[in-house]
Parts: C-alpha cells; structure tokens; sequence
C-alpha cells in the first residue's frame, strides 16, 4: 500500500512558477513509477508527466515538454513537479498517483493504470 500527498499549489500569475510535491508512506514508495496527473473543471482528468521507480526516466503530455519538470528523490519519499512558464490552461487539481505494479519498467499515461492516488491540490494560475 502507498499513500500519497500533495503540497505546494496554489494561486500564481501567467508566468509564474510552481513546485509541487508528492509525499509517499510505505517502505516500497521506490518500487512503484509515479506520474502526475490534473484534472480541469468539467473536464477528464488526464497525464501530465511520469518518473520511473529510479528517477532515471521521465516522460510528459506532448503539450507540456519544456515546461514541466517531474523528479523523484526516493531517500524522502517524495516526487516532485516544477511547473514554469505558467499559463491559465494549467488551472486544475493535481493529481499524484503511483503505478498499479511495483517493480513495473513501463511507464503509463492510462490513468486507470494507476491505484494509488492523493486527495489533489488546486493549482490556479491567474491572467
């Protein structure tokens, strides 16, 4: 079992910067990948980026390369997303979830791939 949470939204202006983190329980947080996800009104929810279970890795939703940057330090349980160049689209709640399958290689963008999610942070980037 893992169990997560997100800390660091909040409001900021268009072309702001933000860090989010994810804080991990359990001894396996290393062994599950973690992606980030967000969730805009009345919209589905859908992938932002991914890190492996080592940190070597990353992937990122096409439209957010170059902005976003996801991380993980596993000596303290935590992911992170740093998110520059904010626009008002980035307005949502953030989403940290980890991989249905420890020790998995593959890194999702199915967000029904993963099991274990945090209660989300609201992220409001004003113009």
């Amino acid at each position: 079992q893992v169990q997560l949470v997100e800390s660091g939204g909040g409001l900021v202006q268009t072309g702001g910067s933000l860090r989010l983190s994810c804080a991990a329980s359990g001894r396996t947080f290393s062994s599950y990948a973690v992606g980030w996800f967000r969730q805009a009104p009345g919209k589905e929810r859908e992938f932002v980026a991914g890190v492996s279970r080592s940190g070597g890795t990353t992937h990122y939703a096409d439209s957010l390369k170059g902005r976003f940057a996801i991380s993980r330090d596993n000596a303290k349980n935590t992911v992170y997303l740093q998110m520059n160049s904010l626009k008002p689209e980035d307005t949502a709640v953030y989403y940290c979830a980890a991989d249905r399958t420890p020790y998995s290689s593959a890194l999702r963008t199915d967000r029904n791939q993963y099991d274990y999610w945090g209660q989300g942070i609201q992220v409001t980037v004003s113009s």
